[in-house]
């Protein structure tokens, strides 16, 4: 079963911003006990800090995920599961370790939001906490299979999302400078808006050295390890998730995320929650290391980068990290989400900007 519904929706207002997140409406069970053709039952998962998650059980047993944004007002073009549920599908038949998506719907009146479903893979989640068989030979494993499984990302063909519309083959980086740029200096705005010096440095310098147009790939936006899905038999990827932030631009981009997500043993540690601390152990592969994996698994001629060209990717990681990170929480100062780790960014932001910006070479 696959309804694709890809209508434009402006997302939950009045009544339904106002709703408990926990709360299943009689409505969203009775559209999917139709749909499904089973009787089901629906829980939220309190993992992540975007977009809400839940558990979709049937009576079979069989398992699914449904996504929709959270509650509240939220910032036009922001938390479009419908996007995501549109490059899930696009990729659907790519060697990408993506979710199979099974419906998708628009219609505000069923969950107060548009939302989509999509199948239940196993693996577990990492964030800040080693799990007991993340140890030995598993930690090098998996760091490295992190690599591997982008490669394959970006060795699908980026023609499935332009011609979906879903990204252009040109321009991303440019793109990326002027949006994240304009929406740092809006938010600096607001009564409770902050002018924080290291995000100024980093921006004059990202604009510097602006390194053109790379050759365009299908890139996720997001990729980190608490965003895939784990087997901790093999310590390798089943899924990677969260797909909102996907478009088609620089491969790179994706790569000094990563990198800049993931803290090579020794290295600091911006937002233990966020930056992949538990990768800063001994067993874990180096930058460098992750850099050469995912190079040997890319299809076609990688000869165009290096890896010192590596650092400008990460500290605009870090930066546009930081720069989504200080909307939530400017929306956590103006009362409209309670999610306590928002608090945490009064100190988080600035950390997440200093390590971004520590990155950048001295003027030789």
């Amino acid at each position: 079963m696959h309804k694709d519904v890809s209508s434009d929706s402006d997302g939950p207002t009045g009544d339904a911003a106002s709703l408990d997140a926990d709360a299943i409406p009689t409505s969203l069970s009775e559209y999917l006990n139709r749909e499904l053709g089973e009787q089901v039952s629906v829980r939220r998962l309190s993992a992540g800090h975007s977009n809400l998650t839940y558990v979709v059980t049937g009576s079979s047993g069989t398992q699914w995920i449904l996504r929709r944004p959270p509650f509240g007002r939220l910032q036009a073009g922001a938390h479009d599961v419908m996007r995501e549920y549109r490059v899930l599908d696009a990729l659907s038949t790519a060697q990408v370790r993506v979710p199979r998506v099974t419906l998708a719907s628009t219609d505000a009146e069923i969950f107060g939001a548009p939302f989509y479903l999509m199948e239940r893979q196993d693996g577990e989640v990492i964030r800040d906490v080693s799990p007991e068989w993340f140890v030995g030979s598993a930690r090098r494993e998996l760091v490295l299979d992190l690599a591997v499984a982008l490669a394959e990302i970006h060795n699908a063909d980026p023609t499935r999302l332009v011609e979906a519309k879903l990204g252009r083959e040109s321009g991303y980086l440019a793109r990326q400078l002027k949006t994240w740029g304009g929406q740092w200096e809006s938010i600096k705005e607001l009564p409770t808006g902050r002018d924080l010096q290291d995000h100024t440095a980093i921006t004059a310098w990202l604009t510097e050295n602006y390194p053109g147009d790379r050759p365009a790939a299908v890139v996720h936006g997001d990729y980190k390890l608490d965003n895939v899905l784990v087997d901790p038999a093999t310590a390798r990827i089943t899924a990677v998730l969260d797909w909102e932030m996907a478009t088609v631009g620089d491969p790179l981009a994706d790569l000094g995320y990563l990198l800049y997500m993931t803290p090579e043993p020794g290295g600091e540690v911006a937002m233990s929650e966020l930056t992949g601390s538990v990768t800063a152990q001994e067993g874990c592969p180096s930058h460098t290391e992750i850099a050469q994996a995912y190079r040997e698994a890319r299809s076609g001629d990688q000869s165009y980068w290096t890896p010192e060209d590596l650092v400008y990717y990460q500290v605009l990681g870090g930066w546009k990290l930081a720069t989504l990170l200080e909307v939530s929480y400017q929306r956590h100062l103006a009362g409209t989400t309670d999610d306590p780790f928002f608090a945490e960014l009064d100190e988080g932001v600035p950390r997440l900007l200093s390590v971004a910006r520590s990155l950048i070479p001295a003027a030789g």
